[in-house]
Parts: C-alpha cells; structure tokens; sequence
C-alpha cells in the first residue's frame, strides 16, 4: 500500500513521504514443501500480521524472483495461488496487490471449513505426538490468534 504521510509546514506547504512496508521472506531451498508454497505462505502470514496491507503493491513478479533467486514461473504459481484464494487481486497496470479482509459465505466458506479442519487436523495431531496438552495448544492458538492485527479490528469475532 502506497502511504502517504500529510506533514504541514507553515499551514501552507504539504509534503508527501511514501511509506514502504517490509515483508521478510525466507525460503527453505531444501524443504520437500514446494518454494511456490513457502512464498504463498509467508505472503497470508505477513497479510495476516498486519506486516502487508490492503491495497499495498506485491513487487513484480520478475522482480520479486530476482531479489529471492528463484525463477519467475515460481513467483507467478504463487501469485496466481494467491489470487485464487482472494488474498490478492492482479491488475495489469498496478500488478498484484493485498485485497481487504473478506468473510467467506456459502460453498465457498464450507469450502474453506473443510480445508481449516484438515489442516488442524495435521498440527494437533503433531502437537499431541509431542505431548502438548489440548488447554496447552488451547492457549497457544488464543495468544496467537489475540496477536493477529486483524483480531484486534473485530475481524474473527465470535468464533469461539
């Protein structure tokens, strides 16, 4: 997102400063998790943190892939993963950009429930193996959740 800080000088002159979010990616060359995932999935991390913004310009897809190393056609899986899921919107003369928080309805929203489950599914079932308590992981998931910008905004309210 393209921020622009209002300084007033003699209440006569304006001055525009753009703000650039920083979003950190670290990508794990030797993990079995395709590096199309692991950008996609540090993308929602940093949407979901507050660290990218709605409206907030993605870098270009040439140039994202040349700061990270990686080919091109691996930043566009990711994108176009992205923009599948709604995260994202592409447009030809802005690229892609963060899309607001949206709740889902209908089959898109059961959808999503049956994706979350099977996920959740996963990690509790590694927690346990490790001997994490469900009041443990219970806690955990509410700090984690508490976290989130979005929470604080109403966003996820009455999913208890």
């Amino acid at each position: 997102m393209l921020e622009l800080s209002i300084t007033c000088y003699n209440t006569s002159k304006i001055k525009f400063v753009e703000k650039v979010n920083l979003l950190i990616v670290t990508l794990d060359f030797g993990s079995d998790l395709p590096l199309y995932l692991q950008l996609r999935n540090q993308i929602v991390l940093g949407i979901g943190a507050g660290e990218l913004g709605e409206g907030e310009r993605l870098p270009t897809v040439r140039q994202l892939a040349e700061d990270l190393g990686i080919n091109p056609m691996t930043v566009n899986k990711a994108y176009a993963e992205l923009k599948q899921e709604g995260f994202i919107e592409i447009d030809r003369r802005r690229g892609a950009v963060v899309r607001g928080a949206e709740p889902l309805s209908g089959a898109a929203a059961e959808a999503f429930q049956v994706k979350l489950e099977k996920d959740l599914k996963l990690v509790i079932s590694e927690a346990m193996l490790r001997g994490m308590r469900k009041p443990d992981f219970i806690r955990l998931c509410s700090a984690i959740f508490a976290g989130m910008p979005a929470a604080a905004s109403g966003i996820g309210e009455g999913m208890e």
